[in-house]
């Protein structure tokens, strides 16, 4: 909880600041910094991967011999390891920080707390916990990836009142506003892969892109489940790859459709079958090793239906337009009806305006609390 309205007021711009780094942190959390003393911020700072000082850092410099007796606000524990740079907890000590505030400990098992028992050590007064649930949901991706090296999976879709989300099968139909859109190209820029399905592409023939144009410092990778290798080689998937356009299929790799789509620029990714289907934990532990943390689910009923009885969805983002489209649509998942009694609850739901639409994002699973850690590396 806030120790008061101030400390709530510079945690509030951490994050802010932090999310800034968004597309340009990764693979490393976004963070935040702001120091400030006698009551006025003297400096700030935000993390971005290639310009290699994290948050604390960048603040720390900015603000040199003013440092002494300051309070440092950042959205997540100072970390107390080396890596790329050096422990910022080592130099908060050497800089004569006086009081840190953490708005939640770091989830990297490395960190977890020892970062803060240092600033404690050295005899600087540290906070922990305002703003926490928002920290923790702009760092949330990461907290799945550095404890169980598999990605942070958000099911995205837009559907009618009565659940459907196209006119027939194999059609494409706009359903949410433009408001909606906007939104859902703000979630691809969050993204470090986009995740589909062949009845997708064969059905609306996406380009699958960041629409932003905000910087990225890396390509966001197009991803496809397609078991049989059918995409088509005009597709516009295929005819835009550039070294971001992944297939995975249980075709061998030296089939003639392979050895074509290859040519073309594609990468052809071979994953065990399950159940005659690509399997899709393998499909994750393969972008987790890629170091992908955020993948966007942007599929149809059967890949919908599929990752949700596999259990590998971790949120819902649910775009609902204020229409009906009646008999004869498409639902937003196949799923058997068996599954129904065992599927989870969504938690920790809001609901959002965009536009004439409405929002609905809730959870399936906590990062935080029922994902072990279980990295090997």
């Amino acid at each position: 909880m806030p120790t008061n309205n101030i400390d709530a007021s510079h945690i509030t711009r951490a994050l802010s600041l932090a999310a800034r780094g968004t597309a340009l942190a990764h693979p490393n959390p976004r963070v935040g910094c702001v120091i400030v003393k006698n009551n006025r911020v003297i400096s700030e700072g935000f993390h971005a991967y290639d310009r290699r000082d994290h948050a604390e850092i960048v603040a720390l410099k900015k603000a040199g011999k003013k440092n002494r007796g300051a309070t440092l606000y950042v959205n997540l524990e100072p970390c107390c390891t080396t890596g790329r740079t050096g422990p910022c907890t080592n130099a908060i000590i050497a800089a004569g920080i006086k009081r840190v505030v953490a708005a939640m400990p770091d989830p990297n098992p490395a960190v977890a707390g020892r970062g803060l028992a240092q600033l404690r050590r050295a005899g600087i007064d540290v906070a922990v916990g305002v703003h926490e649930a928002a920290a923790r949901e702009l760092n949330e991706d990461f907290a799945k990836w550095i404890r169980t090296g598999l990605p942070f999976v958000t099911l995205k879709t837009a559907l009618t009142l009565d659940g459907q989300i196209a006119a027939r099968s194999g059609s494409t139909t706009w359903i949410t506003s433009e408001a909606s859109r906007e939104a859902v190209q703000r979630l691809r820029h969050i993204a470090d892969a986009l995740l589909t399905g062949i009845g997708t592409v064969l059905a609306d023939d996406p380009r699958m892109t960041d629409r932003t144009g905000e910087p990225r410092r890396q390509k966001l990778l197009r991803a496809v489940v397609d078991s049989r290798l059918r995409t088509p080689l005009k597709s516009k998937l295929v005819k835009s790859a550039d070294g971001d356009l992944v297939i995975f299929t249980t075709q061998p790799a030296d089939s003639p459709k392979a050895r074509a789509l290859a040519g073309a620029g594609v990468e052809i990714t071979r994953v065990k079958s399950r159940r005659g289907h690509a399997d899709l934990h393998a499909i994750l532990r393969e972008l987790g090793k890629r170091r992908m943390l955020n993948v966007l689910l942007e599929a149809g009923a059967e890949l919908n239906g599929a990752a949700l009885e596999a259990g590998i969805v971790d949120k819902m983002i649910l775009f609902y337009a204020p229409k009906i489209m009646g008999t004869g649509g498409v639902p937003m998942a196949r799923i058997p009806s068996k599954w129904f009694p065992k599927s989870p609850a969504l938690t920790n739901i809001t609901v959002n305006r965009h536009g004439p639409d409405f929002c609905i994002q809730g959870y399936f699973h906590d990062v935080y609390g029922n994902h072990r850690a279980r990295r090997k590396n």
